[in-house]
């Protein structure tokens, strides 16, 4: 809208001496101008969009309260520029009654266009109070007062409508994206059995998807509440930024619940790796143990006199704990499975380590029985070796050892000796024959 310039009188008869013929076309052409104008801003103020919007919302609070004063301004303001309108049509019509204005014409002229000769009555003049000052039955004004008047409820109502529309065209659509967003996190949620009640993430996603509720329908009802002007209010009508501060406050903990929710996925996949891994320990485990029992019964029918430990059974315990690990996995408990598998992996990895000593336990009978067979025959290879083979000593005592060796049940400890017999046997034949004493060699008799 125009500008108004200021007015050096007061209502009255003007001040001023009476304007000449061109002073009197430069102030109608100066008027129609700013008559212009103010036109094309208020159909352009009836045109926008957040007013159309702010006319068929559901409004509360801070801008249900301030739209129905900035309805009641524009009301006022149409009232003015119509008053505006009957004076500037009023003293166009007193200027095209004659080429040359007489002295009369000039005087009504000058008082229609400076002085305080436009009266705004009635319900107009409630727009006294949005301006600060008290409602009046009636208010008397120059047309430059009129415009600053117009100027000053015009900027009012656009502040209001542009400030509101800002709010609309930002929040509404950047909360619907983070909706969206917030929509994918939940389905991955349940995909990985984050529920509100079971974990925190769960719970914090509840809050974000009321928080997210709550503030689009109040952005929709009461966008002004969401709108932080500038410091300066001297600025230009709209002059702010929408409040962004309880969005922002949302997006960070989805952000913050979307990692955690990562985070247990992480956990998930971690976990079916770490189940397979004990399963994979604990049949290991389970197999050896069976392998031992199995020895344990060869050990008991071929080694005689020998202690051979007991083979303890299946770890029972260990495999109830997996099938509950497993329950768990299967109801999305990580809480409690990730301890549980912390626990199980050492556990199962010492039963594994016990079922390896057992079997060694268990099979040392018949690994000193292997040991002697493998001795016994490499003395007879060395014995061969030296011609020995024929020897009736060797060949008497090799056969006692290997009788005990190759017999069941077998006795250890006699075939031990047997063994180490023939081995003495073996080292004393292959011996170096000694000196063949002679009768130098004796005593000799007295002289």
């Amino acid at each position: 809208m125009g500008v108004p310039g200021s007015f050096p009188g007061s209502p009255g008869k003007p001040q001023t001496p009476v304007m000449d013929r061109e002073e009197v076309d430069r102030a109608l052409s100066r008027l129609g101008d700013e008559y212009e104008a103010i036109e094309t801003s208020l159909l352009a103020l009836q045109d926008h969009a957040g007013r159309r919007l702010l006319e068929g919302a559901e409004l509360t609070g801070v801008t249900k309260d301030r739209w129905a004063a900035t309805e009641q301004s524009i009301t006022v303001l149409w009232a003015h520029f119509d008053a505006y309108t009957a004076a500037l049509t009023t003293a166009r019509e007193l200027r095209d009654r004659r080429r040359w204005p007489s002295p009369d014409d000039l005087a009504e002229l000058t008082e229609l266009l400076r002085g305080a000769r436009v009266t705004v009555s009635g319900a107009a003049t409630a727009g006294a109070a949005q301006l600060g000052g008290p409602a009046r039955l009636s208010e008397q004004f120059t047309l430059e007062e009129l415009v600053g008047r117009m100027n000053t409820l015009y900027a009012a109502a656009l502040d209001v409508i542009v400030s509101a529309d800002a709010v609309w065209s930002a929040l509404p659509a950047r909360i619907d994206l983070l909706a969206a967003e917030l929509r994918r996190t939940l389905s991955l949620a349940r995909s990985v059995g984050v529920r509100p009640g079971e974990h925190p993430a769960g719970d914090d996603l509840e809050r974000i998807t009321y928080e997210l509720t709550q503030l689009r329908a109040q952005v929709v009802s009461d966008p002004l509440a969401f709108w932080a002007p500038d410091a300066d209010r001297s600025a230009a009508p709209g002059g702010g930024r929408p409040d962004t501060v309880r969005y922002d406050r949302a997006a960070r903990a989805l952000e913050d619940a979307r990692r955690e929710i990562e985070a247990v996925l992480d956990v998930r996949q971690d976990a079916e790796r770490r189940l397979m891994q004990l399963r994979d320990v604990l049949s290991r485990a389970d197999r050896t143990l069976t392998e031992a029992r199995q020895a344990r019964g060869e050990v008991l029918a071929k080694i005689a006199a020998s202690e051979v430990p007991a083979v303890s059974g299946p770890p029972t315990a260990l495999h109830e704990q997996l099938t509950t690990a497993a329950e768990y996995r299967r109801h999305a408990q990580w809480h409690r499975l990730s301890p549980l598998l912390d626990s199980l992996e050492q556990r199962a990895e010492d039963e594994l380590h016990r079922a390896r000593e057992s079997l060694t336990a268990v099979t040392a009978p018949l690994a000193v029985r292997a040991e002697l067979r493998g001795r016994l025959d490499a003395y007879k290879a060395k014995a061969a070796r030296h011609g020995l083979a024929e020897d009736p000593l060797l060949t008497e005592r090799y056969d006692v050892a290997r009788r005990m060796l190759w017999s069941a049940p077998c006795d250890l400890r006699a075939a031990e000796h047997a063994v180490l017999r023939y081995q003495q046997a073996v080292a004393e034949a292959l011996l170096p024959p000694g000196p063949d004493p002679g009768p130098a060699d004796g005593p000799q008799g007295e002289a």
